[in-house]
């Protein structure tokens, strides 16, 4: 085991700003609206699950279906640009297959792509390169934690900022989200053109 924790410390800030649980408070918030409830856990294990999977398997996994990292960073970036519009404009763009709301978003739109997206994925394949494997593992399970508490209290965050606060963090973090999507769209676009 080669622990070390300026490399666990690293990692779970790269992890912690990509993922930016604290940014998609206003989300949660929504899609909690949207559905009732949202299962904590099962949000917090199965998003986890994913990265440490896609940690291991995540390249090879690509590779098999002939999908590179920069093609799924850019289906990623589509998403992400979709559900910061419908937090800026205040529109429903996601609409449930049988016509009814949906009845959970624990598994999606929550843990997958909102947690483990297309970016923190993309992530995770960049810090294997640099970092040991068991402190990346150890980076992904304190960012599972972290987001477990910030799923089971984000009712009382909500009670806290109250509505117009919502809205306007909502709006806020559409535009950062936005800018995001951008971002990830024009990294990662141009590298399928080289």
């Amino acid at each position: 085991m080669n622990l070390n924790l300026k490399e666990i410390i690293t990692a779970f800030m790269v992890l912690f700003a990509v993922i930016d649980i604290i940014g998609n408070i206003p989300i949660i918030i929504d899609l909690r609206k949207k559905v009732g409830h949202i299962q904590s856990e099962k949000a917090s294990l199965i998003a986890g699950f994913i990265m440490i999977l896609f940690l291991f398997l995540g390249q090879s996994l690509l590779s098999l279906i002939g999908i590179d990292v920069n093609s799924f960073a850019v289906a990623g970036a589509f998403i992400l640009f979709f559900i910061a519009l419908e937090m800026i404009l205040g529109i429903t763009l996601y609409k449930d297959d049988a016509g009814s709301a949906p009845t959970t978003a624990t598994v999606f739109p929550l843990a997958f792509p909102l947690i483990a997206g297309p970016g923190s994925l993309t992530t995770l394949l960049s810090l294997r390169a640099e970092f040991e494997l068991e402190n990346i593992i150890v980076a992904v399970i304190l960012n599972v934690i972290f987001l477990y508490i910030v799923l089971k209290t984000s009712s009382k965050i909500e009670r806290l900022i109250g509505p117009s606060g919502i809205q306007i963090i909502r709006k806020i973090f559409g535009v950062i989200l936005l800018a995001i999507s951008v971002k990830l769209f024009t990294q990662n676009i141009k590298m399928l053109f080289i």
